[in-house]
């Protein structure tokens, strides 16, 4: 498994220590995984403010597709970097048809733990080559997440993968997390993703860069730490995690941003 395939079990981590705790995100699936096949990671990789900004991250995604869903009953998923993640099992959209996507030895793991089925796909790829969209029937409405990808996808790399999206679906809705340029600068000096050996991210200051010359537009930005999630934090914990995480400084290294595209 390759640098940036190792990230995956980061997440995983978190997911699975703030569900045993009964708060944030309700994650057995995580759980399971991670008590039957646990990997050595760093000491920052499993600090527990990052676990809860990582489950909080994937409850504000899981609501945010639920949302969507209600709203768009007859749309398509596309979970573009799902890594292990559970987003599937834990929104459980009975007749949704719902694609994940990573690259063949991540699908080739996840595997392990998740059947297909009539309404469930894991597809192989590469987020920097969208050929694999092509493995999707095209005339689909589409709900797209991207958590925790855009960061390892060059400029160019991310613009075409909007154009081809756009190209693919007659409409769309996507919500995905960017480093900010400072971010990205300062991930060369702290950050859980070096100790699994990757050396190189990316970050967006503007929303529109990401757009290339697809007629996909920026919709607005979302809080990752919504207050209702960090109130589940109780005394000092809350109030370091809201300092550290949710604060003015945080914004400064990370966002998250909507985008449509014929609604």
């Amino acid at each position: 498994m390759n640098e940036i395939n190792k990230t995956l079990y980061i997440p995983l981590y978190g997911k699975a220590k703030v569900s045993k705790m009964g708060i944030i995100l309700n994650d057995k699936t995580a759980e399971t995984i991670w008590d039957e096949n646990a990997v050595s990671l760093g000491r920052k990789s499993k600090s527990k403010w990052l676990a809860y900004f990582m489950a909080m991250r994937a409850r504000v995604f899981d609501d945010w597709v639920r949302h969507m869903l209600s709203e768009n009953s007859d749309a398509i998923v596309i979970h573009i970097g799902c890594g292990l993640d559970s987003r599937v099992s834990r929104i459980g959209p009975v007749n949704t048809m719902w694609y994940d996507m990573d690259f063949p030895e991540v699908i080739t793991e996840r595997k392990k733990f998740y059947a297909e089925t009539a309404h469930y796909r894991m597809l192989s790829g590469n987020a920097a080559d969208p050929m694999w969209l092509t493995q999707i029937p095209a005339g689909e409405a589409a709900v797209i997440v991207m958590e925790g990808v855009s960061m390892y996808l060059a400029p160019k790399e991310l613009a075409g993968l909007f154009e081809m999206l756009e190209e693919r679906f007659p409409s769309l809705c996507l919500l995905m997390d960017v480093y900010t340029g400072l971010g990205a600068n300062l991930t060369r000096f702290k950050n859980p993703i070096h100790e699994v050996g990757v050396t190189k991210a990316y970050g967006i200051d503007d929303p529109a860069v990401p757009l290339g010359t697809s007629g996909i537009r920026y919709v607005r930005e979302h809080s990752m730490t919504p207050s209702e999630l960090v109130a589940e934090l109780k005394g000092f914990e809350g109030f370091f995690f809201k300092t550290l995480f949710a604060g003015k400084f945080a914004k400064k290294l990370y966002r998250l941003y909507e985008y449509q595209y014929g609604y």
